[in-house]
C-alpha cells in the first residue's frame, strides 16, 4: 500500500516536472526556427511522459504544447500561426489542439502496445519506435490541416510575403518542402536521439529504487 502511494505521488511529480518542462521547452522553442516554423523541441517530454506514465500523460501533455501553441499564435508570438489565426480561427484551434494531443496520446498507445506485443523484451526498440511515431502523428496532421482547411491561404502566402516564402510556387512546395520537410526532419532526429536515451535511463532509476 505504502509502494503504491509512493508511486503515485511519484508519477505526479514526474507530470508536473514534464508539463513545466513542455511550457519552457515550447517557449524557447519558437525561437528555434528551420524554415518559417519553430523547431518542437517540446515533443522529446511529451514522449518521455507517454512511455513512462501511460498515453493518458501523453495526451495530457501532448494538449498542453497545442495550448502553448494556439495562445502564442493568437498573441502573434509566432508570425505563420497568426496567419493561420487570422485566415481560419476555428479550425487553427482545433489543428493546434488534435495534432499536439495525438502525438502524445498516439506514442503512448504505440509504446503500451509494443510491450504487450514484445512481452517486455526489446524496451530499446519498443521506445525508438514510440518515439519517432510523434513527430510523425504532429506532421502528419498539420500537413493534412493545411491542405484541407487553408490550402487557398498556403498559395497565396508566397505572392503575400515574398520574403519569407517568396522561393515556394505554389502550396504543394511550401507545405511539404517550406513548412513539413526540413522542420519534420529536425524533429524526428532530436526524438529518435534524445528520447528512447532518456526514458532507458529513468526506467533504469525507477527499477534499482523499486518504486
Amino acid at each position: 500500500m505504502v509502494n503504491q502511494k509512493r508511486k503515485s505521488v511519484l508519477q505526479m511529480v514526474q507530470l508536473a516536472m514534464l508539463t513545466a518542462l513542455v511550457v519552457v521547452l515550447q517557449l524557447v522553442g519558437s525561437f528555434i526556427k528551420i524554415g518559417p516554423l519553430p523547431l518542437s523541441l517540446v515533443l522529446v517530454p511529451i514522449v518521455i511522459g507517454a512511455t513512462l506514465l501511460g498515453p493518458k500523460a501523453g495526451l495530457f501533455l501532448g494538449s498542453v504544447f497545442g495550448v502553448i501553441t494556439m495562445i502564442m499564435g493568437i498573441a502573434g508570438v509566432d508570425g505563420f500561426s497568426f496567419i493561420l489565426w487570422g485566415a481560419n480561427p476555428v479550425w487553427f484551434v482545433i489543428i493546434c489542439l488534435l495534432k499536439a494531443a495525438m502525438a502524445g496520446l498516439g506514442s503512448g498507445l504505440i509504446y503500451k502496445g509494443l510491450g504487450k506485443l514484445f512481452k517486455g523484451k526489446h524496451i530499446t526498440l519498443q521506445t525508438v519506435l514510440a518515439s519517432i511515431s510523434a513527430p510523425i502523428i504532429n506532421t502528419g496532421i498539420f500537413v493534412i490541416g493545411m491542405f484541407l482547411f487553408f490550402f487557398d491561404t498556403m498559395n497565396s502566402l508566397p505572392s503575400m510575403y515574398p520574403d519569407t516564402f517568396g522561393g515556394f510556387e505554389n502550396a504543394f512546395q511550401l507545405v511539404f518542402i517550406g513548412l513539413a520537410g526540413f522542420n519534420f526532419i529536425g524533429e524526428f532526429i532530436v526524438n529518435l536521439v534524445l528520447s528512447p536515451a532518456v526514458v532507458r535511463v529513468v526506467d533504469l532509476v525507477k527499477k534499482n529504487l523499486k518504486v
